[in-house]
């Protein structure tokens, strides 16, 4: 019998630059990818198919750069060893990742390699812009296929392209945007699953948003129509991973309080957790307004839900309108927090600076108000960035605004335009003394705290607690960019930075491997040794401050994130003339019935 030909696929998530020039890499990443995982899983159900015919199989390798080097040389070797039958997929390219994705593609195309690319970069940009606006003509230089949209549906097609010799410069899908129910699950062998702190694994159970939040690019990349998996999609999802003895998820969806489908796919996991006996742990993504849902958060308890990601994004209403997110209403801010804590739920809040009112004084004092008057735990900085993709960056760019042309800065850790108020250098200097600020030993304590009287897994939250305090201190990374232990390769030096010679960048990297780790050491274990002597106090179920207080109804007179801005005492103004106007006897605005309000808008 004749052998069959072997279709080589590598599926690679591409890192990007830090600082230093060398990409940012680690042994343990902390993020999975959902894209390699739903990548993957449309490959292994084309591969199941034959999709390219019952003579080829196709073998698929998995790369995410951020725990897995990138070996070139080698990679290059195995297409060859069959005839370059095959195709390089570059996967969920953002635009911070897009200079390292060409880079990492040049010597493949140079010998001969298929490349196709896909991600938010190239999607953003066709469909906010013209064809050739943000350098995707260096990657059309290259003879790099461009796809943008979803492959659901697609992928096939793709992949006989390439086997025939025959890819297209451009796949654009982004006004054919497919359904999700009965596709192919979101899947990773363990073998790449465990390159992540914890073992975590990925999926989306449903994408789109039709909210309008003028920074953000998901409305504009995966579209305004929400689109969903089914309960059975999401059980099949979970019991593959099971297999494999993973339990632990991360759902990317933007907003899974905005999921129709959300209480039936709680349903489904409480039933795999109290009946399959799955010990389910997962983080979910949800809006201010979640606690209006009924049931919303007690089911998320019960089906597993142990952390939390808000876009909280700022306190002043001022800077959320600009941002076109009215829909946050800080007046619910409390109620929203102090739901998931009876839960015994941790919460991360992203939190933006840079809004044009803003200055460093004004930053700081926000900072120290939610510290004080608010019960979240994690809080992440970003900086307000015009993303590719984005509302505000094809505002800019409309207009001819200056902004930085070196996309491995749009990152969210880098100012790319100018402030009315701040210098890039203050910009930057701010955003980096944020985290400084906000996880100083005595808020780490308070924190930790907290924890103990809100039944919040306290040894959980003190692991993230570490990640969150170090790496911007340490690596000047953001800590959802970090993982364990930095790696770096002499190859993995950004082209027309000068080389270094190779005793020299061993030793400088043994060295601050050294002595940032033992930096990191020292910070763990006296976060851990504080979280031990918090958890044996036999009086930490009797603590309590002023962000843990029951909500009264004189807040908005008394707690400062309601009544140190104009824009939150014009929120406060608007309530109480609504409560008039409806001929309700006049109620504190916190009192007032807000069930009206729309949900948040996506994160960055």
């Amino acid at each position: 019998m004749a052998s069959k030909r072997r279709f080589q696929l590598i599926l690679l998530k591409p890192s990007h630059y830090n600082d230093d020039g060398y990409v940012i890499r680690w042994w343990r990443a902390l993020i999975p990818s959902n894209s390699l995982a739903a990548l993957y899983g449309l490959a292994l159900d084309s591969a199941q198919r034959h999709a390219l015919g019952e003579d080829v199989e196709i073998d698929i390798d998995v790369i995410d750069e951020t725990n897995t080097r990138v070996n070139v040389k080698k990679l290059i070797r195995r297409f060859r060893e069959h005839g370059n039958f095959g195709l390089l997929g570059l996967v969920g390219v953002q635009s911070n990742q897009y200079p390292r994705a060409l880079d990492i593609a040049k010597p493949f195309r140079d010998a001969g390699i298929p490349v196709a690319m896909g991600g938010f970069h190239v999607s953003g940009c066709l469909a906010m812009l013209d064809g050739t606006a943000i350098d995707l003509d260096s990657a059309r230089a290259m003879g790099i296929s461009l796809f943008a949209g979803e492959a659901e549906g697609r992928f096939d097609g793709l992949l006989r392209d390439a086997a025939a010799g025959e890819l297209k410069p451009l796949y654009n899908y982004m006004n054919d945007l497919p359904g999700l129910g009965g596709a192919p699950s979101p899947f990773l062998p363990r073998q790449f699953v465990r390159r992540t702190a914890g073992t975590n694994a990925a999926f989306d159970a449903g994408r789109g948003c039709p909210f309008q939040c003028s920074f953000c690019t998901i409305i504009n990349v995966q579209g305004r129509q929400s689109r969903y998996r089914s309960p059975d999609d999401i059980e099949k999802v979970v019991r593959d991973n099971w297999k494999q003895n993973i339990s632990r998820f991360f759902i990317t969806d933007d907003n899974f309080a905005r999921n129709r489908e959300w209480e039936a796919i709680f349903d489904r996991l409480t039933k795999l957790r109290e009946v399959d006996k799955i010990p389910l742990g997962l983080m979910i993504q949800v809006d201010t307004m979640c606690h209006k849902i009924p049931r919303f958060i007690e089911k998320a308890k019960k089906a597993g839900v142990t952390r939390v990601f808000l876009g909280l994004e700022n306190i002043n209403p001022d800077n959320l309108a600009a941002a076109k997110k009215k829909q946050n209403k800080i007046t619910e801010y409390r109620k929203m927090m102090l739901a998931w804590k009876e839960q015994g739920i941790f919460l991360y809040a992203g939190y933006i600076l840079g809004f044009p009112g803003e200055t460093p004084e004004s930053i700081r004092r926000d900072i120290e108000i939610i510290q004080r008057e608010l019960p979240v735990d994690l809080l992440e900085f970003n900086i307000l960035t015009p993303l590719p993709g984005s509302e505000d960056h094809k505002t800019m760019w409309t207009k001819g605004v200056a902004m930085d042309s070196d996309l491995n800065k749009y990152d969210l850790e880098h100012p790319v335009t100018e402030h009315p108020k701040m210098s890039r250098d203050e910009l930057q200097s701010i955003y980096e003394e944020a985290w400084n600020l906000y996880y100083t030993h005595a808020h780490i304590e308070t924190l930790l705290k907290r924890a103990a009287v809100t039944k919040v897994p306290m040894f959980s939250l003190a692991k993230v607690l570490v990640q969150f305090s170090t790496m911007m201190q340490f690596e000047k990374v953001h800590p959802l960019q970090s993982g364990l232990i930095r790696m770096k390769h002499p190859s993995e030096l950004r082209p027309g930075l000068p080389p270094e010679n190779v005793l020299t960048f061993y030793a400088r990297y043994f060295r601050d491997l050294i002595v940032r780790n033992a930096a990191f050491v020292r910070t763990m274990r006296w976060i851990l040794a504080t979280a031990w002597r918090i958890a044996h106090d036999p009086n930490r179920h009797n603590y309590i401050d002023i962000a843990l207080t029951p909500i009264e109804d004189d807040e908005d007179e008394t707690f400062d994130y309601l009544t140190k801005t104009d824009g939150a005492k014009a929120a406060i103004d608007h309530l109480k003339k609504v409560a008039e106007l409806t001929h309700r006897v006049p109620a504190p605005p916190l009192a007032a019935d807000l069930a009206a309000a729309v949900p948040i808008a996506p994160t960055l």
